[in-house]
């Protein structure tokens, strides 16, 4: 046979096989647009789980035995969902498959402690092993032992301080409490009045099984920075003994209004677990009661954030750190128009109609910095109304953009068409007034960046600033791209600051997901919006990353550790969402048929489950980097679609 004739057989041989991929991935579609669509709220909106780990279970119990409110079905169901996801060698961690996490174990083990589980039970033994083998309770994290101390389970003098009086330190002075990101300024502002009153409450047992060696407490062999802090941390102990008593009660009343005045309508603070359950305990500890406003909304309130089921042994229970409905409908919506769903479609015009009831109109934090800077944008939450958050702001523009004006809104007297118009208009004012000075953009703070935070002793678990990320801006470029064009001197200082922040193989850093895959996935279709054309040197060099790491199966995954242990960038099993983003990377850099993206497709194709989602046990979405993260029980979804239509070309 001619070589002409071998080439054109195996042109016809992909060609073939192409067309057979499509008719799967067409059907694939299909069955998950239906999927995605039954699980809409009747209200308008979407929301999947949001998994992280149990020591929001553990906590939720030693909460409320502080307040005293702990009962035995909450603490049995509790427990039982806490020994359902230890693993094999005793430990628990901090998502599925990553390795044991001494302080989520001990934290744990507590919890079971209280539920009645013996500590020679053999599945309690191999967990102290676990504390004991990394320390003891010394070599757990602080927050791990200030509760501990509010139980007298461990010294007060022994936890970082941080005093009331930090509400006086003016905004310029370094570390004053608008230094630290949202969720962390939240959280400092009630610990440090349960630092300062040090209260004790009777846990009604003991865990000295778990201490392990004693602590070193001499002065750290180090210079710098860490022996300032550790030497301000020895003065302000010293302080807690002796305080100013007028200054130390003002610091606390000043500070207990700054708390009360976050409580949000539904009794949260924040929409999200660590400053609600320290409120809580803080305005308890000042002599709140538990019958008045704030403390009976905010107990009310986490009944939503509970889960219930059902397992072999009886009822289980656990609580979600957070809800994510904004972000989760504004996905299922570009979703649904990445799959060609009609934009008049009566689930776009509820969830457009639900989305625009959603959009904030007030001042918060975030205008201590942007003070001239007008009222906008969405929140992550179902109530967080304080915290507009930028991410999903971007995101609600694009989906509102999938939805159709027609039809009369049930929001106000004006049309879907002119409620969207104006409320986009709105959003553009706020987005750009957050810019960072550098061009970027963070999640809810404009130049949120100073590192110096760090090093104090407290800052030992997770990102306590709100620096711009790759993920953030890509979302906000590409939206202000399709908004107000490429030309816009805002879209080009964020793409600017896009190609700047390119690591040197080709990748971005994900900051709240996992991680170069999902900052690879965020910028490369933000450049192309932008108008950086496909065949540019930093988007091949991306697309060349995402072919480098590719899995033998055709699908694409990186484990979390790849935060900690560059030997894990870019490896991992592969999984729906992390596949989803690569797809759309590389449909965005003009590869949507070259060999890496059909066996992308034929990964999703071939693993997609009869009801027409995904399976994936593993978490795909990050809360703090290398510390805290959370499986999104709508990314499996959501991605899929948006990566299936837009490689079948169904895009409106």
């Amino acid at each position: 046979m001619a070589r002409t004739e071998q080439a054109e057989l195996s042109e016809r041989a992909k060609l073939g096989q192409r067309a057979g991929l499509d008719v799967c991935a067409e059907d694939a579609l299909d069955r998950a647009v239906a999927h995605l669509l039954g699980r809409q709220d009747e209200q308008g909106w979407w929301r999947g789980l949001l998994e992280t780990n149990v020591t929001m279970d553990a906590e939720d119990l030693l909460m409320r035995q502080f307040l005293g409110v702990r009962t035995a079905t909450q603490t049995h169901a509790s427990a039982r969902w806490i020994r359902s996801q230890q693993r094999a060698d005793g430990s628990w961690g901090n998502f599925f498959g990553g390795p044991a996490d001494s302080s989520t174990t001990a934290e744990a083990y507590i919890a079971l402690r209280l539920a009645g589980d013996g500590s020679d039970e053999t599945h309690m033994a191999r967990a102290r092993d676990i504390v004991l083998a990394h320390g003891g309770l010394a070599g757990t994290r602080v927050f791990t032992r200030i509760w501990l101390a509010l139980f007298g389970l461990w010294d007060w003098d022994e936890v970082p301080a941080l005093p009331p009086e930090l509400i006086f330190w003016p905004r310029q002075f370094p570390l004053n409490l608008y230094d630290f990101g949202c969720w962390a300024r939240q959280t400092i502002a009630p610990l440090t009045i349960l630092v300062a009153l040090r209260p004790q409450r009777d846990l009604g047992i003991e865990v000295d099984e778990l201490r392990g060696p004693a602590a070193h407490t001499g002065t750290p062999a180090v210079t710098g920075w860490e022996r300032f802090f550790f030497r301000l941390d020895t003065g302000l102990h010293s302080y807690q003994h002796r305080p100013l008593r007028p200054l130390r009660q003002l610091a606390i009343r000043k500070m207990e209004q700054w708390v009360i005045e976050r409580q949000e309508a539904d009794g949260s603070w924040g929409g999200i677990q660590p400053p609600w359950v320290y409120s809580l305990m803080a305005l308890h500890a000042l002599g709140h009661p538990l019958d008045g406003p704030e403390l009976s909304r905010g107990l009310a309130g986490l009944d939503r954030f509970t889960v219930t089921g059902t397992s072999a042994d009886g009822p289980v229970r656990w609580l979600e750190a957070c809800q994510s409905p904004v972000w989760d409908t504004a996905l299922a919506m570009v979703a649904l128009g990445d799959a060609g769903v009609d934009p008049d479609h009566p689930a776009m015009r509820r969830a457009t109609d639900w989305l625009l009831a959603e959009e904030i109109g007030v001042r918060g934090d975030w205008a201590i910095t942007r003070p001239r800077t007008p009222a906008g944008g969405w929140a992550f939450e179902f109530d967080n109304d304080l915290y507009p958050d930028i991410d999903d702001t971007a995101e609600v523009v694009l989906a509102l953009r999938k939805a159709s004006p027609g039809a009369r809104s049930t929001v106000g007297t004006g049309s879907t068409a002119a409620g969207v118009e104006l409320a986009v208009r709105r959003s553009l004012a706020w987005i750009s007034g957050m810019q960072s000075a550098d061009g970027g953009w963070g999640a809810f703070d404009a130049d949120n960046t100073r590192e110096l935070a760090y090093r104090l002793p407290f800052c030992d678990f997770g990102a306590v600033i709100d620096p711009p990320s790759a993920d953030v801006t890509a979302h906000v470029v590409e939206m202000l791209a399709k908004e107000t064009g490429a030309a816009d001197p805002r879209v080009q200082r964020g793409v600017g600051w896009l190609l700047a922040a390119q690591e040197a193989d080709g990748s971005w850093f994900g900051r709240w997901g996992a991680n170069y895959v999902y900052g690879i996935g965020a910028v490369l279709p933000a450049l192309v919006a932008a108008g950086v054309q496909p065949d540019n040197s930093p988007i091949r060099r991306a697309v060349q990353w995402l072919g480098a790491h590719q899995n033998a199966d055709g699908g694409w995954g990186e484990d979390l550790r790849s935060y900690s242990h560059p030997s894990w960038i870019g490896r991992g099993r592969s999984t729906a969402s992390q596949t989803s983003w690569a797809l759309l990377a590389l449909d965005a850099a003009g590869e949507t048929t070259s060999g890496p993206a059909r066996a992308g497709i034929a990964w999703l194709v071939e693993r997609q489950r009869p009801d027409g989602g995904w399976d994936e046990q593993e978490f795909t979405g990050t809360g703090f980097p290398g510390d805290f993260y959370i499986n999104y029980h709508l990314y499996r979804i959501v991605f899929p679609i948006s990566a299936l239509g837009r490689y079948l070309g169904r895009p409106a």
